[in-house]
């Protein structure tokens, strides 16, 4: 529901892209009143939901204390750059982190319709609005082929990337925006997701909860698992891989 109510804002918000109040924060990362607002909108559904609730979220201040077990983690507008081009590549990101590990994940795609969700394992799916229809969904064995990697349009070290593909057969490579990546490692629509440069928690937390929900790990370059709620390294995340679990095992 807050993830739907966030979409539904910023789906108001399309028709007014030309005429919005846009800044950026850092090189090539942007942020606009839509991502405020969207915000805005999902603590509040929260806040009915789970009456005080610590959420850390990217352009809001947290709430509560970030230091409990129990923590929501949020990016109202995964892919700002995306929105502002006209692009559909941008998500609503909600994850809910328990002892460090997301153990509830929803990300949802306004332009394309869909959402993916997943909590516990094998209980990844993908929901369509256009037919109110929920399908499962699973990572995919590697085809003998070769893979289909994703990467990111926008952000990402790329020669720290095709050094680190040169180890493997790899068929095809996607340029995706936003958590979406993740999403189509969970899909069974690509088998690898390799991250250089420097991500926040709130834009891998949803999908890494998809991700383990559908068969796949998402580790740092060490095969560790990402954790979540490091308040004092500002939620940054380390450098990582997102892939079915089964290659960090045979590949």
């Amino acid at each position: 529901d807050a993830a739907r109510v966030a979409a539904d804002f910023i789906r108001e918000m399309e028709g007014n892209r030309a005429t919005l109040d846009v800044r950026e924060k850092q090189a090539a990362d942007f942020v606009s009143e839509v991502d405020t607002g969207a915000e805005r909108r999902i603590r509040e559904v929260l806040d009915r939901l789970v009456p005080g609730a610590a959420v850390v979220g990217e352009e809001l201040s947290p709430t509560a204390s970030t230091a409990g077990e129990t923590v929501f983690v949020v990016d109202p507008l995964d892919g700002t750059k995306e929105f502002i081009s006209g692009s559909g590549d941008y998500t609503v990101n909600i994850a809910l982190i328990h002892k460090g590990m997301p153990v509830l994940g929803v990300v949802y795609a306004p332009v394309k319709g869909e959402l993916y969700a997943g909590h516990d394992p094998d209980s990844a799916v993908r929901w369509l609005e256009d037919t109110n229809a929920e399908k499962s969904i699973r990572v995919r064995r590697i085809p003998k082929a070769g893979m289909t990697v994703v990467a990111s349009r926008n952000h990402g070290d790329s020669g720290k990337l095709d050094a680190f593909l040169e180890n493997y057969k790899v068929e095809k490579l996607l340029k995706r925006g936003s958590s979406l990546k993740i999403c189509a490692v969970a899909a069974g629509k690509a088998d690898l997701y390799p991250r250089f440069g420097p991500t926040s928690e709130w834009d891998t937390a949803a999908g890494d909860a998809v991700l383990r929900a559908g068969g796949g790990m998402l580790v740092d370059l060490e095969h560790g698992p990402l954790t979540y709620g490091h308040a004092a390294r500002k939620f940054l995340n380390p450098e990582f891989i997102a892939a079915p679990a089964d290659f960090f095992t045979t590949g």
